[in-house]
């Protein structure tokens, strides 16, 4: 891949990764407010990180909710419409999974309703490792 490509890739990529963040869901502000600056198990996290991938030789990315390097450990949060489309939810974990990244879920009624065993999970996905 030519390197303007690349560029013009990032570029969508951080551009959408922006408009996400402006438009967080509330389930999405409350696992930030818990995740950032190391709040939790000293784990840094970002929030609607870009994850670039290959499909048949054209790099293309996903934006994942919320990112840990140090882990390899994507959150992702699901709103309603992650109902219809279980499929591409799927799909999009196995080709995470396929870069060595492991992938949990939650869903939003999760987040806000059950936060204290959301992150009891997150945290034994990490004591995991």
């Amino acid at each position: 891949m030519s390197l303007n490509v690349k560029n013009k890739l990032s570029q969508v990529a951080k551009e959408l990764a922006r408009e996400l963040r402006r438009n967080s869901t509330p389930a999405e502000k409350i696992m930030w407010g818990v995740l950032r600056n190391r709040k939790f198990c000293d784990k840094k996290f970002y929030r609607q990180y870009p994850i670039y991938f290959d499909n048949l030789g054209n790099e293309t990315f996903f934006i994942a909710d919320f990112y840990s390097f140090e882990e390899k450990l994507v959150i992702e949060i699901d709103g309603g419409y992650h109902k219809r489309q279980m499929d591409y939810d799927q799909l999009r974990t196995d080709i995470i999974n396929s870069l060595g990244i492991k992938v949990i879920r939650f869903t939003n009624e999760q987040v806000t309703n059950e936060l204290k065993n959301v992150l009891e999970i997150i945290k034994q996905n990490i004591e995991a490792k």
